[in-house]
């Protein structure tokens, strides 16, 4: 049943059916044909015999014409001849029945061969003229002629034939005629399939190409044995093979290109379909997506907050770009979305986000360190003008008087000119001017000479400054200058922040991957949401700035600073009640 849903079946059918249907007109045509010419070469063979026997019996006498005469007719033809009143019939033993002398003066056609001396030839039926007997077939062929007027009398010769002889001849033909466009169906069926096989071959393959490139495989090649149309056709479905392998790869780099430039992107992209639905996304737009579904608790990764929606709808409504910010899990992100276009219409968006956070947080750090520097500089530059104006008003009236407000104006030109020259520091450090001066120094002479320097004021805030170091000697590779300052900056934070009676202790211990250095005190401790930001610069968990004077908020931005450069790493932990300890490690490697 298959078979005739296929081409081979379909071709092989139409084939079949064009030459049964051509060669059945042809051999009605042909047996109409043979059928029409057996009876006009009977007729005109009859009429030739009839005219032969009129022209014997002219030219002999009569016996001598009669033997001659019969000796012309065949077995299944029969002649009558009549001559001087009298009626001769041939004598051959045919089963052509003898027709009688009543029966051709009686019929119109043939009577006209004795009243208009004509020649004539018909078909008759001698039943259907009322004869009488056992005939098979009725139907014969009749010629007259008359006999030539140089006869005494008139006379005529008749010839006639059953049609039975030429029926049989015409089944033998049409017998013939049958078998031979049986034969040739049986051929042509053979030829068809043969030739809608060698058609479909190709065809078939083409199939098996197209199937193997659907399924993505597009280096199926189709032979082409030929140089036909099936042949072009195969090389043309070879040569799109080739392009389409080529576009796909090309497509699938592109894609690969855009996935990887999406994914290494730093801001987040959003493709949005007309719908407002997402269609592409990039990690960062992930983390988006995630953040905000946490902040919904909704768990829906695929949405977006109605304000990003809002900004999509008027982006394609007006067909501009459209700017917003969006704030998710104290996070800032500011988006751009911009229509898309196919051709003449919009097809959706992309949207660009950025995460803005660090960047707003440092624009609060620039407003905020112009703040504190102003802040820093305001009290100073106050008391000197103050205490200056009382001198030049003659404001103090003893010379004690004017030697305090000197001292004090003295210890704020100090004051300024300390937080200016830290300033300076952490700007050269920060843009990479800072020059070490590395020494092979002994750690524990080192960490003694500064902490002597504390021993006095320790001693007059009745707190202890104690260390605790290696018996061993250890040697380590370090800008001296720079560390003295990092652990006077430590020791004296340490002091101020310790009550009397506590205690500060400088511990010092090696390994084989560095050096390390504590400063432990055990004074009232850092809050837990200050200890993020201690090393950033002017900032102060003291909020109401009630430390005193000394103090500018750069010395541990400068002692961080001082660390890093060395390649170390400093570090803080605090807990409020329980003292503080500063951390910092030096590697062996930058020995």
């Amino acid at each position: 049943m298959r078979l005739w849903h296929s081409v081979v079946g379909k071709l092989w059918a139409t084939f079949l059916i064009l030459v049964s249907f051509v060669l059945f007109i042809l051999t009605i045509m042909l047996l109409q044909f043979f059928e029409n010419y057996h009876i006009d070469q009977t007729e005109k063979g009859l009429k030739a015999t009839a005219n032969k026997i009129a022209m014997i019996l002219e030219k002999h006498d009569r016996e001598i014409g009669l033997e001659i005469a019969w000796e012309l007719v065949d077995e299944v033809t029969k002649v009558i001849i009549i001559a001087d009143d009298q009626v001769y019939y041939s004598p051959n033993e045919s089963q052509t029945f003898e027709l009688p002398l009543s029966y051709l003066h009686g019929d119109p056609d043939l009577k006209a061969v004795f009243t208009k001396n004509e020649s004539v030839t018909k078909v008759s039926s001698y039943l259907t003229n009322g004869a009488e007997g056992n005939i098979d077939n009725p139907d014969i062929l009749i010629s007259g002629v008359p006999l030539p007027p140089s006869n005494e009398n008139d006379g005529a010769v008749f010839i006639y034939q059953s049609l039975e002889v030429m029926q049989e001849t015409t089944e033998s033909t049409t017998k013939f005629t049958l078998l031979a466009a049986g034969v040739a169906i049986i051929l042509t069926t053979i030829f068809a399939f043969f030739l809608s096989t060698r058609i479909t071959a190709p065809l078939r393959k083409m199939k098996e190409a197209v199937t193997a490139a659907s399924r993505g495989n597009f280096d199926t090649k189709v032979p082409y044995l030929s140089k036909d149309e099936i042949g072009d056709l195969a090389i043309t479905f070879n040569r799109m093979g080739r392009q389409l392998k080529y576009n796909i790869d090309a497509l699938s780099q592109e894609k690969e290109q855009l996935s990887s430039i999406l994914s290494s992107m730093a801001d987040g992209v959003f493709t949005f379909s007309k719908d407002g639905e997402i269609v592409i996304t990039n990690p960062p737009a992930d983390r988006f997506l995630r953040n905000w579904s946490y902040e919904r608790e909704d768990g829906l990764t695929n949405s977006v907050p109605a304000y990003v929606m809002e900004l999509f709808q008027t982006a394609v409504n007006t067909e501009s770009e459209s700017i917003g910010e969006v704030t998710i899990q104290g996070r800032t992100w500011v988006m751009i979305i911009s229509p898309l276009y196919n051709e003449t219409y919009i097809r959706g968006a992309v949207a660009v986000i950025r995460d803005m956070t660090e960047e707003r947080q440092l624009d609060k750090l620039r407003k905020d360190f112009i703040a504190n520097v102003s802040h820093e500089l305001r009290t100073p530059i106050a008391l000197m003008q103050g205490y200056s104006e009382a001198i030049v008003d003659d404001i103090a009236g003893t010379e004690d008087e004017k030697k305090e407000m000197a001292k004090v104006i003295y210890d704020e030109s100090l004051r300024m000119s300390r937080l200016v020259n830290e300033l300076l520091d952490i700007a050269r450090m920060e843009a990479g001017h800072i020059q070490l001066i590395r020494e092979a120094v002994e750690v524990k002479a080192f960490i003694l000479k500064v902490t002597r320097k504390f021993q006095r004021l320790a001693a007059e805030k009745k707190i202890t400054l104690s260390e605790s170091l290696e018996d061993k000697g250890v040697w380590a590779s370090f800008d001296p200058d720079r560390m003295e300052q990092v652990l006077t900056n430590l020791i004296d934070n340490a002091i101020r922040h310790t009550p009397e009676g506590g205690q500060v202790t400088v511990v010092q211990h090696s390994n084989e991957k560095g050096l390390m250095i504590e400063v432990v005190d055990s004074g009232s401790g850092i809050p837990e949401e200050d200890l993020p930001f201690v090393f950033e610069r002017f900032y102060k968990a003291d909020k109401a700035r009630t430390r005193g004077r000394s103090g500018t908020g750069l010395g541990l931005a400068i002692a961080k600073n001082i660390v890093d450069t060395h390649k170390g790493q400093i570090t803080v932990q605090s807990k409020i009640g329980h003292g503080t300890t500063f951390s910092i490690f030096l590697p062996k490697s930058h020995e």
